[in-house]
């Protein structure tokens, strides 16, 4: 009998996702366990598993009386928890020689996840971890992490509706009213990729008796959620300063460009952690708080699909089949009247009934009576509706017959 070997490596790999490395809700997952062996191996077991989960938790401390009671908050939401047997424990020893194994697994991702995310106080993490189990031996551990990124398309009518909104403040210091202060800020739409740029439409009105200073931000919001109780973390993305606007006087913003840094998307469909943001264009008033006005932002990972060029391309290749168009007035002309058309003596002639003799014996009979009916009546009114419109009820004479 050989003496039992020792592992000299265990380790995962994964196949890389189809979004820039990462995996996403839905996708298959693929890898392969790698054993390395300087002898021969006896194990009883090699399994692999797919967990994510998100895990928020802070400390706080409360003062009850004289003493200070800390308060463990805690909370957790398991979104992956797959097991693969590569070797299943049926109660028998595998023995495996010396060399090099790969054992290949795949998992099927479930069709809702979070999107990976490290923060203070939690976090989303994935990873997958692959166990050795010998015989009268520690199990062997080996794990490797994994980024997922849920799609957020903006291209959707909440996503593209525009953003905007008013805010005004009264100026007030040691009781002294010194005017008032209002802002009115837009943006294009709600959805928004790392690396755009936003365009910011405001109005600042300072009705006040001293100088103040626009600015815009973008601001990140994580929220963590454990036992009813919610800890929020606030932080700039990004700023612009504006130009110092005198007393009495109004600044306009025509699309000032503020473009986003590279962040993480907006995380919405966890129940424990959430990452959002907002545009906030603020007014600082000397004296007094400053004037906040908050627009709502979603940061996306699928970016704004062209529209418009696309729009002028098509456009652009009709215009010349469509010029015709342009000569056909917007409502028909009316056609002229009988009288202006006809002269008195053609009239008289036209409406004169045939002579018997050119008729011969088509007029012996109602049909000579019906013409003498409607000889002096004038002709129809002109009207754009038919008053006899076709009826699909009447089949159509034959003309010949």
């Amino acid at each position: 009998m050989q003496p039992p070997g020792r592992v000299r490596s265990l380790s995962v790999e994964l196949e890389d996702g189809q979004v820039c490395g990462a995996y996403s809700s839905g996708e298959v997952l693929r890898g392969r366990v790698r054993l390395e062996l300087r002898g021969t191996l006896r194990l009883r077991a090699l399994e692999v598993y797919a967990r994510g989960r998100a895990l928020a938790r802070w400390l706080e401390n409360h003062s009850v009386g004289l003493n200070i009671v800390y308060y463990d908050y805690m909370a957790s939401q398991t979104f992956l928890n797959r097991r693969c047997q590569l070797i299943p424990d049926n109660g028998e020893v595998t023995i495996l020689q010396a060399g090099r194994h790969e054992f290949p697994f795949t998992f099927q991702l479930p069709e809702t996840l979070a999107t990976s995310f490290e923060g203070k106080h939690g976090s989303v993490r994935y990873w997958v971890k692959a166990k050795l189990h010998r015989p009268w031996s520690t199990v062997k551990k080996v794990k490797k992490e994994f980024t997922v990124i849920e799609p957020i398309d903006i291209n959707t009518p909440a996503l593209l509706a525009p953003q905007a909104g008013a805010k005004e403040k009264l100026a007030r210091a040691w009781y002294c009213n010194r005017g008032q202060v209002s802002v009115t800020a837009k943006i294009d739409r709600k959805g928004y990729t790392p690396g755009e740029v936003i365009p910011i439409f405001a109005e600042i009105d300072n009705c006040t008796t001293r100088a103040v200073v626009p600015k815009a931000a973008i601001i990140q919001t994580q929220t963590f959620i454990a036992r009813g109780t919610k800890k929020q973390k606030k932080s700039v993305v990004t700023s612009i300063v504006g130009d110092s606007i005198a007393a009495g006087k109004r600044e306009v913003w025509h699309g000032r460009a503020l473009k986003i840094p590279p962040v993480g998307p907006s995380i919405l469909q966890c129940r424990i952690i959430q990452v959002e943001y907002s545009l906030k264009v603020c007014v600082d008033i000397p004296g007094t708080s400053k004037l906040l006005l908050e627009l709502p932002l979603v940061i996306g990972t699928i970016p704004l699909h062209p529209f418009g060029s696309r729009t002028s391309s098509v456009s652009s290749q009709y215009s010349v089949n469509l010029d015709w168009l342009s000569a056909i007035p917007e409502q028909p002309e009316a056609p002229p009247e009988y009288s202006a058309v006809v002269s008195s003596p053609e009239a008289e002639q036209s409406l004169a009934p045939p002579c018997r003799s050119e008729l011969g014996s088509i007029l012996e009979g109602p049909f000579f009576a019906y013409i003498q009916e409607f000889r002096f009546r004038p002709p129809p009114l002109y009207s754009e509706i038919d008053p006899n419109p076709p009826s699909d009820n009447i089949r159509p004479r034959c003309m010949t017959c």
